[in-house]
């Protein structure tokens, strides 16, 4: 006997065997059981998640006439009536399909709707099927426009298409439309497993997980890619034999990678590029597979679990607590743009070692030990075993309206021990220095001249040190205390303050305490606080929650200043 595809023998026949597509389902189950029925449906969505299937059930179901030939309308076709297996054979002569990829012309359209004036052969409802509907020539979509308005009240349209923006709008305004959904990996890989088991197959979860993911989507993929792994695999579906054939890559050279980033080893992430590159795999791959684990060390990080249906290894929490959010976050830009670079590059494993160099150089500059400044804050809702939350943008408080020049402003103080071989005196009092580059800072800010970089340089950095020659900040971020940067604050400082043409500013980089940024996370913390210390507080707030059991919802509370602002 000629074997028969998965995908073909898998098809759903009636709308309780679909998968993924549940909003679909109940709208036609409705409007059947009501015999609420339009004129004419258009159902979109990428291939392979039913669009065909959903148009061959709903001719079923409004021409099943049900074991004993008394039925009518139903949204359970019976599927042993005369209609309903003669749909399912492709037989049923009141059931017309048109490929309008291959068919497109004003011909092939005026072809079909001749058959409209015939009344049904056989069945309740003459049903056309026009699949690919996007394909037609504007003379086609013209031709049966006025057919698709009124048709007779035994016809009934089906368009499919996967681009419903090329379907004019004369036309989806005729007809109810139906936006079938790509379905889930986790969804794919149930259905995967209900069908290997069906037919006898040993499959492990891994290797379903697997072919979810690849199918991008569609079911009929799904089945396709199951059909060749089981030829490949000999009868079974395993994860080691699916990833080869797949060219999917592991995940440990995936943690291995981000752990060298993660350490800052630029000689560790060549050397395991370079590995790959002698193993065969591949780099497109590669990043693809990095994106899904960061992916999962966003949702880990910021949730305390792992996405639904992921169990996260060991490997992955310990890169979930060791990489900021915010690194997590540049990371999987990177993975993702990096991706459609490699096709650019004469070498394509080059253009992943520049992707992860790339990140490197982004890489936040080491804590050192024993600085309190660094110490992990988990994000909210996160399980405290969670790694850092990401610092808020900083916004400058309520400066008071007062001229620039009023501003302390940190000037040449007698009482400084002598400047070192740098030429730069030590500061002699650091909170007074935090003090007025605070105040500086925000005044500044306030005035509208700093921005950008310059803007988080000057936020993210505290004044140290000060003779009459020149400043010095220190930075915790590397990448802001470049030249670019600190030569445009620089140059805005000696503006606005009138400073000497010998005047320098310079910007060591290591732990900086006590920043304006700092400040500004503390006063909005401590505004949040009481606010939410108000509500709590608030007679009749306790009232509502006695009486009527109220809930005050997390994250809805906010101080009145902040809201004014924003």
């Amino acid at each position: 006997m000629t074997y028969v595809v998965l995908a073909r023998k898998y098809r759903p026949k009636t709308f309780a065997e679909m998968v993924g597509q549940e909003h679909v389902v109940q709208a036609l189950g409705n409007a059947l059981r009501s015999a609420r029925l339009h004129h004419a449906y258009l159902f979109t969505g990428t291939r392979g998640i039913g669009k065909t299937t959903v148009s061959r059930i709903l001719a079923k179901s409004l021409n099943c006439t049900g074991p004993d030939g008394q039925g009518g309308i139903t949204d359970t076709p019976c599927g042993v009536c005369e209609a309903c297996r003669a749909i399912d054979a492709g037989r049923f002569v009141d059931y017309t399909e048109l490929d309008a990829a291959s068919n497109r012309g004003v011909d092939e359209v005026q072809t079909l709707l001749e058959q409209a004036v015939y009344k049904p052969v056989q069945g309740r409802f003459k049903v056309f099927m026009i699949d690919e509907v996007h394909m037609l020539t504007n003379t086609a979509f013209n031709a049966m426009l006025k057919t698709l308005e009124e048709p007779p009240e035994y016809l009934k349209f089906v368009l499919a298409t996967t681009d419903p923006q090329k379907v004019p709008v004369t036309v989806l305004s005729r007809c109810l439309q139906f936006n079938l959904r790509p379905m889930a990996p986790d969804t794919v890989a149930d259905h995967l497993a209900r069908v290997l088991a069906a037919e006898g197959i040993e499959a492990e979860p891994g290797a379903l997980k697997l072919l979810g993911r690849a199918a991008r989507g569609s079911m009929r993929d799904a089945l396709s890619l199951a059909d060749q792994a089981i030829a490949y695999g000999g009868g079974a579906v395993r994860e080691a034999q699916v990833r080869a054939m797949l060219g999917a890559v592991q995940r440990e050279h995936v943690t291995a990678l981000l752990q060298a980033v993660a350490d800052g080893q630029a000689a560790d992430v060549v050397r395991l590029v370079d590995a790959m590159r002698a193993e065969g795999v591949g780099a497109a791959a590669t990043l693809e597979e990095m994106a899904a684990v960061l992916h999962q060390l966003a949702v880990l990080q910021w949730t305390g679990q792992a996405p639904a249906g992921d169990e996260a290894p060991a490997a992955v929490r310990a890169l979930a607590a060791q990489l900021a959010p915010d690194q997590v976050q540049l990371l999987y830009s990177l993975a993702l743009h990096g991706r459609a670079e490699l096709g650019l590059a004469p070498d394509e494993y080059a253009a992943l070692t520049m992707v992860l160099l790339r990140a490197l150089s982004f890489a936040p500059t080491p804590p050192v030990a024993g600085s309190s400044d660094t110490a992990p804050v988990a994000p909210h809702g996160a399980a405290s075993d969670a790694p850092s939350s990401p610092t808020p943008r900083a916004q400058p408080d309520a400066v008071p309206d007062v001229p620039l020049a009023a501003v302390p402003v940190p000037a040449t103080a007698p009482a400084q021990p002598a400047p070192t071989d740098s030429g730069v005196a030590p500061a002699f009092d650091g909170g007074a220095l935090a003090d007025e580059w605070a105040a500086l800072v925000d005044r500044l800010d306030a005035a509208g001249r700093l921005q950008a970089l310059v803007r988080e340089l000057a936020l993210q950095s505290t004044l140290v040190a000060r003779d009459a020659h020149g400043w010095r900040l220190r930075c915790a971020s590397a990448t802001l205390a470049q030249d670019g940067a600190r030569q445009r604050l620089q140059s805005v400082l000696a503006e606005q303050l009138g400073l000497g043409e010998g005047w320098t500013l310079t910007v060591e980089v290591g732990p900086a305490t006590d920043t304006p940024a700092q400040r500004h996370a503390a006063a909005r913390a401590a505004r949040q606080r009481a606010a939410q210390q108000a509500i709590e507080s608030d007679p009749v707030v306790q009232a509502l929650q006695r009486d009527w059991g109220a809930v005050v919802v997390a994250g809805s509370i906010e101080p009145l200043d902040d809201a004014a602002a924003a």
